[in-house]
């Protein structure tokens, strides 16, 4: 029985997700599928243009392609930027969620008209050879786990889901299109060369049934049960029907130089036939023949004479001009069909031209999405990132930075973390516990908001599904009202002609996202400058050291066994027990190393290389012999992991990684700061650094000691080196030696 009830249950649910006017959540808002998305994208142009801000929020397939890729205290801004273009080129869009909200000076409240798209990546539609890329996606195991723990409709996504063309997509299936209409019109007047006996045999064939088609045609109605016996095929090769009110044969399962050949025969030899090429229900092309009489065609045309420079005379021009004319159809076809796949970028494409202050939370991989999925690919550095973002939209508010550097605003949080569903708890509780009236609040929120679906207004409803991209726009967008509030902006003095982004309370917010809140890295939207680590957020551990990128070795490689504590101790007995400040680990295969000075990152590099160019057999007792056991351990400095980060290949570990993007020396060396000096002041000359860098190795009492000393003498061969660690080894055997 409860097995039946259970059953019943599902059956239900089924139904009521197939719906799409049904919500899946008490929350009221506005699910669009394709089979409601132009009505719906109607209303929601008339509340893009009515509304004083619209926040936006997306569900995707995915964060990161590979663990080493998460985000990390030692992500730089660019690699950071990289981490971010790499998720949003490899994740799928599935949800989007847009929320206009329009102040109501009446009620004295907040309108909002949540949204909640299902969009796909389907263009199955696209007319054939349009299409100019794949759409194949990376789904991670973990983010879809996670949005089905939220109950997130995957049938309504991938069957009912809204597709879309980028603009760079949108162009370029015009222009595959244009050519293929060239190459139609060029191929009209151009002969295929008979080349073989099959070629011949066919054309031959191809003539004759043809012939028999059109006689049986003219026999009138009489012949026309024997033109269907003798012409019409069971495997459907050819199939009558009637193609503009005129008598056509449909010609299927034939090769495209098959089809050339047909053309070139009808050409030749039928006068009153003419071979065109149409676009089927398939969005395939095919071949069909028609019968042509030029008297009749000739009165049919004449009401469009009117557009006609000039009727073709003779009956072979007049079938050449009405072959282009049939071509022409197909091709505006074609073009309707590729503008009708463009389909949720224009929610996009509205957003951009209205130019309306966009709303989003933590909104910097949104925006990268957005940008790859509706404008063009990702450009390859921030910089040029941000602004193009700029261009297409001029005024976003990031209500985490908000929240995280307005002091007035960290002091109403106070500890409270600034996640979404953290801050619309604190900020507006009214809000979200919208149907409690009897549940003790200790904070009051002074902005009101009411929810409109269609023309059904409300106050009052049950919690919302948190991570339902509708919702989660809805909840940003009331953090962002009553932010403003507590920012002292008076709504009831707010003026429907104002830009709230250009109010002096918020305007030093506006345009400023965070290429990573756990760094507390900050650009600029407006000038792609970045701004001082002083504004960073108040809800991650502060790290006991600071970063410094041109200190740190990346190592990766080494014996999976070694543990962080054993690589810091090798490292720490060769250069000193204060050398080394911090290790990150990226993986089992690699980690981040910071030394406490930048010399002694080239000073670790030159010493490794040393050890491993040697064949000595001392050199086994060399505290880094550990490290590089099994000799396969590689180190370089921080930008060749940008380099890594920057290819599009995806191995799940890093030491795979590497490989795969060729990274193939063990050690790469980096110029001393004196070399990096020289050349940026002498571009076009090479000159030899006069004050190098030795490096000697003593013992002292607790073990290895690395001193580095300025010489006017060039650096020691590796022999050299190598003899120097070789005597201190013996000498400390012999020192511990019974």
């Amino acid at each position: 029985m409860r097995m039946r009830l259970r059953k019943h249950e599902w059956l239900r649910t089924t139904v009521l997700r197939a719906c799409y006017c049904t919500f899946s959540s008490p929350f009221p808002q506005k699910h669009v599928t394709k089979s409601n998305f132009e009505s719906a994208a109607a209303d929601l142009k008339n509340h893009v243009k009515a509304a004083d801000f619209v926040a936006v929020d997306l569900e995707m397939t995915g964060v990161s392609s590979a663990p080493w890729r998460d985000s990390m205290e030692f992500d730089r801004f660019d690699v950071k930027y990289l981490k971010v273009k790499d998720s949003a080129e490899k994740f799928a869009v599935i949800q989007f969620g847009v929320c206009p909200f329009r102040w109501d000076p009446l009620r004295l409240s907040f309108i909002a008209h949540p949204h909640n798209f299902f969009i796909f990546p389907a263009h199955d539609e696209l007319p054939t050879d349009a299409a100019s890329s794949s759409h194949d996606f990376l789904c991670q195991t973990s983010s879809l786990d996670f949005l089905a723990k939220y109950d997130f409709d995957f049938n309504a996504c991938i069957r009912q889901g809204v597709s879309y063309l980028s603009r760079r997509q949108e162009d370029e299936a015009l222009r595959r299109l244009n050519l293929r209409y060239q190459n139609e019109l060029s191929q009209q007047v151009r002969d295929v060369p008979l080349v073989s006996m099959t070629d011949i045999l066919f054309s031959e064939r191809m003539k004759n049934r043809l012939s028999e088609w059109r006689d049986d045609l003219l026999k009138g109605t009489s012949g026309r049960s024997q033109f269907q016996g003798s012409v019409n095929d069971t495997n459907k090769q050819f199939q009558t029907l009637f193609y503009k009110m005129r008598p056509a044969l449909s010609l299927n399962g034939f090769t495209s130089h098959q089809l050339k050949l047909t053309q070139l025969v009808t050409k030749k030899h039928f006068k009153d036939l003419a071979s065109v090429r149409v676009e089927g229900e398939s969005s395939c092309s095919q071949l069909v023949v028609v019968y042509t009489d030029s008297e009749a065609d000739r009165d049919l045309l004449k009401v469009r004479e009117h557009r006609l420079i000039q009727m073709p005379r003779t009956l072979s021009a007049y079938l050449s001009f009405w072959q282009k004319e049939v071509m022409d159809d197909n091709r505006r076809g074609a073009e309707m069909k590729i503008k009708a796949t463009i389909g949720f970028r224009h929610i996009i494409d509205l957003l951009s031209s209205e130019k309306k202050l966009i709303v989003g939370h933590n909104c910097f991989l949104d925006l990268a999405h957005i940008y790859s999925k509706f404008l063009g690919p990702l450009p390859l550095d921030a910089e040029e990132f941000v602004s193009s973002v700029n261009k297409c939209f001029p005024y976003i508010i990031d209500t985490k930075i908000l929240l995280n550097t307005n002091n007035i605003l960290k002091q109403k949080m106070k500890k409270s973390k600034t996640s979404l569903s953290s801050a619309f708890l604190s900020l507006c509780p009214q809000i979200a516990y919208a149907s409690k009236e009897s549940c003790d609040l200790t904070f009051s929120s002074s902005v009101k908001v009411e929810v409109q679906v269609d023309d059904t207004r409300s106050s009052n409803w049950n919690f919302g599904v948190k991570h339902e991209a509708g919702y989660d726009a809805f909840m940003t967008g009331c953090i962002f009202a009553q932010a403003c509030s507590l920012l002292g902006i008076d709504f009831k003095l707010y003026l429907p002609s104002e830009n709230l982004a250009y109010n002096e309370k918020l305007w030093k917010h506006v345009n400023l996202l965070y290429l990573s809140w756990i760094n507390g890295d900050i650009i600029d939207l407006s000038t792609g400058h970045r701004t001082a680590e002083s504004l960073r957020c108040n809800d991650f551990k502060k790290w006991p050291t600071r970063i410094l990128f041109e200190n740190i070795v990346l190592v990766w490689g080494f014996p999976s066994k070694l543990k962080t504590g054993v690589i810091k101790d090798c490292i720490s007995r060769v250069f000193g027990p204060t050398s080394v400040t911090s290790i990150y680990r990226l993986d089992e295969t690699a980690v981040f190393v910071q030394f406490s000075e930048v010399n002694l990152v080239s000073d670790f590099l030159v010493v490794k290389e040393t050890l491993e160019r040697s064949h000595d057999a001392l050199a086994v007792v060399h505290p880094l012999s550990k490290l590089l056991e099994g000799g396969n351990t590689c180190a370089a400095s921080y930008e060749t992991y940008k380099d890594i980060c920057s290819s599009p290949i995806s191995k799940v570990l890093f030491a795979d990684q590497a490989e795969a993007v060729g990274i193939r020396g063990k050690t790469i060396l980096v110029e001393s700061k004196e070399e990096l000096e020289t050349k940026e002041q002498d571009t076009f000359h090479e000159e030899t650094i006069a004050n190098a860098k030795s490096v000697s190795v003593l013992q002292n009492k607790t073990g290895w000691k690395h001193t580095v000393k300025d010489a006017s003498s060039t650096r020691p061969s590796s022999d050299e080196v190598i003899d120097s660690f070789c005597v201190a080894g013996v000498e400390q055997i012999r020192a511990t030696s019974p």
